[in-house]
């Protein structure tokens, strides 16, 4: 059991207190009303959602990796056609592109965003190449108006893999918005989670609203009508009750998130240490709040001895896990996300996260890096 002195990774239990009532309350009335699937909360969610991400189309889906998978699908992806994406990420990343018959292409990333390095982008583009899928990793959005310039050149189109990037903005436009779609997860560490799996997709393109929507529920068009093979993909009334609830709150929980930061920004300020990039531009949502540093190991076995969370996101380039054996190149090798993966570590971060709490995580951090 975690000592009274223990820092966890995640407490989501802050978050959860302040809003119980509201939960219950978002519960209670999806109760009632009997409806579970395609219900009120959903249609209500969807709503909200494509408000809140000024987006045409706002489409509820079982979990973020059904959202690339159907959006892939319905863009028209498929065998035969290459897919340009970041190998630091998560596996749903390469496994949705798989699953919708295409070959995973990897670039490297910026050092200082962990996103997509577009010039590396390009070096990668072959006749084969249908799209690019950017990943706004740990909610940073990658250099998304150069990435659209390359898809624009070689006429291939942008799916952007949000899962961690619900609420973050560039110059003003919303992660998710910038391509022909956009893909969030709802998993409960998310800053939008759900109780459970959940996912969305976005997208101002009105055919591809209609294929997404088909995709979700089995291909039909109507009761007992099933115009293509689709799957069981729905985000159910519970959850979107409940991420309806969390979505009124989510400027206010973002802010503190920013806030908790930019704390941390000052704290390990001057260390030799990469923390996250801040810019004008660009609000950062903070999935995450990771940091890169030569002496990661050691890091992480103090913070451990300490009674401090932390975790790896991601130990090893997508592109080295024993599933893609047959599906890759074998022989890739990315300088920059070999380095990332080898030096990166996620501090303890979430509502409800104290001063002193981070003051003791940024103690241990510069004792073993300074």
């Amino acid at each position: 059991m975690p000592g009274p002195d223990t820092i966890p990774l995640l407490d989501l239990a802050p978050l959860h207190a302040a809003l119980r009532p509201e939960i219950d309350a978002a519960i209670a009335r999806v109760v009632d009303s009997d409806r579970f699937v395609f219900g009120k909360a959903l249609a209500n969610f969807e709503s909200q959602a494509a408000k809140f991400l000024r987006a045409r189309h706002a489409i509820g889906v079982a979990n973020g990796t059904d959202a690339l998978l159907l959006a892939l699908r319905a863009a028209g992806i498929g065998r035969g056609d290459e897919v340009v994406t970041s190998a630091f990420t998560f596996f749903a990343t390469v496994e949705a592109i798989i699953h919708a018959g295409a070959r995973p292409v990897f670039a490297d990333i910026d050092p200082a965003s962990m996103t997509l390095d577009p010039h590396d982008v390009e070096t990668r583009i072959t006749p084969k190449t249908r799209a690019l899928l950017p990943v706004h990793v740990f909610g940073h959005v990658a250099n998304i108006d150069a990435l659209l310039g390359i898809a624009d050149a070689h006429n291939l189109i942008v799916i952007e893999d949000a899962a961690q990037a619900f609420g973050a903005s560039l110059n003003g436009k919303m992660a998710g918005a910038f391509g022909l779609a956009g893909c969030f997860s709802f998993h409960p560490s998310k800053p939008l989670g759900a109780f459970g799996d959940g996912g969305m997709i976005i997208t101002d393109d009105d055919e591809l609203a209609t294929q997404i929507s088909r995709l979700r529920d089995h291909g039909s068009i109507g009761r007992h009508q099933h115009a293509t093979i689709g799957y069981n993909s729905r985000l159910d009334d519970i959850q979107a009750a409940v991420l309806g609830m969390k979505l009124e709150h989510l400027d206010s929980h973002l802010s503190e998130r920013r806030k908790l930061a930019t704390s941390y920004n000052a704290l390990l300020a001057g260390l030799p240490m990469s923390l996250p990039i801040v810019t004008d531009e660009m609000r950062h949502c903070y999935a995450q709040y990771t940091v890169r540093t030569s002496k990661r190991d050691a890091l992480r076995n103090a913070l451990d001895a300490s009674g401090i969370g932390n975790a790896i996101h991601y130990p090893l380039p997508v592109y080295r896990q024993p599933a893609l054996a047959g599906h890759i190149d074998s022989q890739i090798r990315l300088p920059v996300t070999e380095e990332t993966c080898a030096s990166c570590l996620s501090l303890p971060f979430y509502k409800g996260l104290t001063e002193a709490q981070q003051q003791r995580v940024a103690d241990v951090v510069r004792d073993v890096v300074k």
